[in-house]
């Protein structure tokens, strides 16, 4: 087989993964952590062993689905700490764009961090915590990143900016998800609230010399 027949089947392979990624975003968004291998497969007009055979199963789709949002919420979460304003502007503008991330495709949100919520009809066996703690700390790992390009934290700079990055994911995780199932206040509420929390140490903090702003 020549370069171009493998190129042509590559390319061909990539359309139809992301046709069933597609089908498997629709099916989320219609039953949230119900989800099934069985309801996917149906939705994108296969049998559950050609999904399989794409996916291995539905931990393998999960991660495939996992960094297709991720990717798209990382993406958001840059603009927001790259747009031209001031430091605690940006830092509120940030946690918005995460909140209203989830606020916005509550099924999906569901489906990545719940899907043990999915009751008899999703496909048993699924450890949750296998596979969203990895997203949880990938997107640690990359606002640790920011943090450690941005802000001057001192000798520990790098060890901080982990601590800090992995810690303020843990909030934004842990106070949104409060928030999404109860709603006791409004969105913008919840983030002066967490923006407040955060505030007193990063207002201290200066511009890492040589780096882009935070």
């Amino acid at each position: 087989m020549d370069t171009t027949q493998r190129t042509e089947q590559q390319r061909s392979a990539d359309r139809r993964r992301r046709e069933l990624l597609e089908a498997a975003d629709r099916v989320v968004l219609r039953d949230g952590p119900g989800a099934s291998m069985n309801a996917i497969a149906a939705e994108a007009g296969i049998t559950k062993p050609i999904l399989y055979r794409h996916f291995g199963d539905k931990g393998g789709l999960y991660a495939a689905l996992a960094k297709r949002h991720t990717d798209a919420l990382l993406e958001a979460l840059r603009a927001a700490l790259d747009a031209p304003a001031e430091r605690r502007e940006r830092v509120e503008a940030t946690l918005d764009t995460y909140l209203a991330a989830i606020e916005a495709r509550p099924q999906v949100y569901r489906f990545l961090m719940h899907p043990s919520e999915g009751g008899p009809q999703s496909d048993q066996g699924f450890d949750v915590g296998l596979h969203s703690a990895p997203l949880l700390r990938r997107m640690g790992e990359e606002l640790s990143k920011v943090i450690e390009e941005r802000v001057d934290l001192g000798p520990d700079s790098a060890q901080l900016a982990r601590v800090w990055g992995h810690g303020i994911v843990g909030m934004m995780h842990a106070a949104g998800d409060w928030w999404l199932g109860e709603r006791p206040c409004s969105r913008a509420e919840l983030v002066r609230s967490l923006a407040d929390l955060l505030w007193g140490r990063l207002a201290a903090a200066g511009d890492k010399v040589g780096g882009p702003s935070f």
